[in-house]
């Protein structure tokens, strides 16, 4: 795969946050819970981030924060990506009584508003930790990468090579694993991108209307503490922006990989991406042309 800028920029982004994800609790200047003599103040060489309304570190919740977000992100994205596969591949390929009932299973999941579930789960358990709120996410954000996976997966199941596995007398999971699933793996990445995404801002989302444990220190949480304090009122800028510009940042970079993907998959977006040129011909299927090929 041949990475164009805008994937190196979102792995170089995604690599840096991970970094500070596994050592930002280590690196922090502060602890994020202490509380100090220097209130509200703006930042400066001592507080570069400034302080909140009990004189805590903001770039130390923000260090400290990054690991609960990714890491409810990815757990998510893993939990969700995996029943995905199982439900859409399996409802896809198989016939009958069974893949009916997963098909009606991913519909109805479908069909129920995710956020709205999501708060409800989760206010009614007793904890309300990462974990929780990552499973919780992820259990409840599979059906759309089902739907997409259950649709390739009809198309590749009439493939001549499967149906030649087939007659051959290989087993349902031979053929699903050697034959359909190789082709979906593009597929099943991009899933999973987008349901981190989604996870990351469903999980800041819950600490921001104080669903989640607000003792957990994540951006939302952050971010939720600066709106109970007032602090676009009292001109305090500095509480907000950082964690704002670090979920922008985060976002940014799984989109592009995300961009990424979607150019592997798909040959017409590497074309406009100038890794390789459609030549059309009257009378003939278009064909791709690599740069520097045959003919040029």
């Amino acid at each position: 795969m041949r990475l164009n800028a805008k994937t190196k920029i979102g792995l170089v982004l995604l690599a840096g946050f991970a970094l500070f994800a596994v050592i930002g609790p280590w690196i922090a200047p502060y602890d994020p819970t202490e509380r100090g003599g220097d209130l509200l103040q703006p930042p400066s060489a001592q507080h570069w981030f400034g302080t909140t309304h009990l004189g805590q570190d903001i770039l130390s919740q923000v260090l400290t924060g990054t690991r609960g977000v990714l890491l409810v992100g990815f757990v998510a994205g893993v939990v969700a990506t995996v029943l995905a596969v199982l439900v859409g591949i399996a409802s896809g390929y198989l016939t009958g009584l069974a893949a009916e009932g997963l098909s009606a299973v991913s519909n109805v999941f479908l069909v129920i508003p995710a956020l709205p579930l999501i708060i409800i789960v989760a206010s009614t358990l007793p904890g309300t930790g990462d974990w929780t709120i990552a499973l919780v996410i992820g259990l409840t954000s599979w059906a759309w990468g089902a739907r997409v996976l259950r649709a390739q997966t009809l198309s590749l199941r009439r493939r001549d090579y499967v149906q030649a596995a087939r007659a051959t007398g290989e087993p349902t999971w031979r053929i699903i694993g050697f034959e359909i699933l190789p082709n979906l793996t593009a597929v099943i990445a991009s899933g999973f991108v987008g349901t981190v995404i989604f996870a990351v801002l469903s999980e800041i989302t819950l600490a921001f209307i104080g669903v989640s444990d607000i003792s957990d220190w994540n951006w939302g949480t952050i971010l939720f503490w600066a709106q109970s304090q007032q602090a676009l009122a009292q001109g305090a800028w500095w509480w907000f922006v950082p964690a704002g510009l670090a979920i922008a940042l985060l976002g940014t970079a799984l989109s592009l990989l995300n961009f990424g993907i979607d150019e592997f998959v798909s040959p017409r977006l590497r074309a406009s991406a100038g890794t390789a040129k459609v030549r059309m011909r009257v009378g003939f299927t278009p064909v791709l042309r690599r740069e520097g090929g045959p003919g040029e």
